[in-house]
């Protein structure tokens, strides 16, 4: 027989954009779904759960395995977290032809700001990049110093990380030569950093951002196209994975995608149940505000609200 899954605390979150209003904790076994599982519509094995534990959590899972997914739990609670497209590119075909595929709007858009960030950085683009254990240290140092003013960091605790685990494991990838990572400077001001680790030949988004006093010159775009320019030099890899989660620069560089949702399923105990239906309810609600508010003027004062 398998091992129970581990359960960790997880924060079912009532939020409004990337506001969270309350939560409320469950501890969760994490079932994971790689891209190629998500690519081949691999329904995953669920281990025993723990006694304390509350259910599992599904991410990546193919949307259209929901209803197997659901089935195969043998009667637990299902609640859909998100729905997103797992982007992914091609890293095969040479960064040539990996452009060429782009529509014609993103290329201008791209080479435009690439252009933008040189002008302003004494006619070149200073990007700078790590790979070796001792490289690695020096991107921690910036990156992590970039990352503190970051949007991601400052309302979404999701930055670059600092804690022990993280740093012992980005010391043992980069002794593998499984990791690459990039610096973007602008007029010599660190402004944008990019770490991704490598799983056999599959590149990771893993942790990306950029310092908001350079937002009107786009750095990070710029960055992720220098990254991928060196990706694809290395004719090493199969594919870029953009992991979970929407985002515009995702869908414009991606060259296919998998639709995915995030599943929870969950005992059916009456608090479980309780739970779900306060959580759904309050879902619903706001995506009726949201669509009433994207209708009126108040759509930017809104935004503003959601970022602070």
């Amino acid at each position: 027989m398998s091992a129970a899954g581990h359960a960790n605390p997880t924060a079912l979150k009532f939020e409004i954009g990337a506001r969270t209003l309350m939560q409320v904790s469950r501890a969760l076994a994490r079932v994971p779904l790689s891209l190629e599982e998500a690519r081949e519509g691999r329904l995953p094995a669920l281990p025993p759960l723990e006694r304390e534990a509350h259910g599992y959590s599904i991410t990546s899972l193919p949307e259209d395995r929901l209803e197997a997914m659901v089935y195969a739990s043998g009667g637990m609670l299902p609640f859909v977290r998100q729905r997103y497209t797992r982007y992914y590119a091609d890293l095969d075909g040479g960064f040539d032809c990996w452009l060429a595929g782009l529509s014609g709007n993103t290329r201008q858009q791209l080479k435009r700001k690439a252009r933008k960030i040189a002008e302003v950085s004494g006619g070149t683009l200073d990007v700078r990049r790590f790979r070796t254990p001792d490289e690695l240290e020096e991107f921690h140092d910036i990156g992590r110093r970039i990352s503190l003013r970051t949007y991601q960091e400052r309302l979404l605790g999701s930055g670059l990380p600092d804690t022990p685990e993280f740093l012992r494991e980005m010391m043992t990838l980069s002794a593998a030569d499984r990791v690459r990572a990039w610096l973007l400077y602008v007029a010599g001001e660190p402004a944008a950093f990019l770490y991704c680790p490598v799983f056999g030949k599959t590149v990771i988004y893993a942790h990306v951002g950029h310092d908001p006093a350079f937002n009107d010159l786009s750095p990070g775009a710029v960055l992720q196209l220098e990254g991928f320019r060196d990706l694809f030099g290395e004719e090493r890899y199969d594919r870029f994975d953009f992991t979970e989660g929407e985002g515009q620069h995702k869908r414009q560089m991606a060259t296919g995608g998998v639709a995915c949702v995030d599943l929870l399923l969950l005992r059916p105990s009456l608090a479980n149940r309780a739970t779900m239906a306060a959580l759904g309810g309050f879902n619903r609600s706001v995506a009726a505000l949201k669509r009433v508010v994207n209708r009126t003027p108040l759509k930017g004062v809104a935004k503003k609200v959601r970022r602070g």
